[in-house]
């Protein structure tokens, strides 16, 4: 319970620190709608070629959008706790009472609870654009589950290579090395079945394309709870994060 309550209080901190600075709420609200709206627009054309399985493209980018926007906005969440370090931050609230873990709990919870308000509107856009939502309610709140768990995987990561190499330079290349190479092997901009055999291969143990598919089922409502596929791409998006927060916690205690 104690570790709950610090955590609260700390990320209430980070999100304060965030207001401070509205310039990061609107890049981070207006980025995926665009992202919706220019790749909606400039491949949808693509849904013709034979094998693509979509009616429309926004239909099949919708999903994607949403996990994209899970990851990019998580791999930085290890900026807040560098910049704490470099400003010794991180030192006082050391010397406190407060629990280590609610450290990392914090910038993960914040992380994650800013992506489910983002994947919220990103699906209300989608909507709006013509993506038929059929999985209704269930669907919704499973595609928020899968894309809270992928923040939270990465996120915690994030925060583990900023106690690793604390320096700027050296994070920003580790979270682009990352980040854009697992979303080209998924199936956020294209579908699988027209990937080259090896990427095919690579994308079965891609993260970020478990949760893509996980999200598409759902909102199509076709995520069956019977299906071995499906309870196995959500079940390796929760270990991920428990391993994640494991090397998380890790580098902490290293760190101290």
């Amino acid at each position: 319970m104690r570790l709950v309550q610090d955590a609260w209080f700390l990320g209430v901190r980070i999100a304060r620190s965030y207001l401070r600075q509205p310039v990061w709420i609107v890049v981070a609200l207006v980025q995926p709608v665009i992202w919706l709206t220019l790749y909606g627009q400039l491949f949808r054309r693509v849904v013709e070629i034979p094998g693509f399985g979509a009616a429309t493209y926004i239909q099949f980018l919708t999903p994607g959008v949403a996990v994209m926007t899970a990851l990019f906005n998580s791999v930085w969440a290890g900026f807040d706790t560098l910049e704490d370090m470099e400003r010794g931050i991180l030192d006082r609230f050391l010397a406190t009472p407060v629990r280590r873990g609610a450290l990392i709990l914090a910038s993960v919870g914040y992380a994650s609870s800013a992506v489910a308000v983002q994947v919220l509107l990103i699906l209300a856009l989608g909507s709006l654009l013509g993506a038929h939502l059929t999985g209704g309610v269930v669907g919704v709140l499973l595609s928020l589950a899968a894309c809270v768990l992928l923040s939270a995987t990465f996120a915690a990561f994030s925060n583990a290579a900023a106690l690793w190499v604390r320096k700027r330079e050296p994070l920003i290349a580790v979270v682009n090395f990352l980040s854009l190479p697992l979303t080209f092997l998924s199936a956020a901009i294209m579908p699988t079945t027209l990937m080259p055999s090896w990427m095919l291969r690579a994308a079965r143990f891609n993260p970020v394309n478990w949760a893509v598919e996980v999200v598409r089922a759902a909102l199509a409502g076709h995520v069956s709870w019977g299906d071995a596929a499906d309870l196995a791409r959500l079940a390796g998006l929760a270990l991920a994060l428990f391993l994640a927060a494991l090397i998380s916690l890790e580098a902490f205690r290293r760190r101290v």
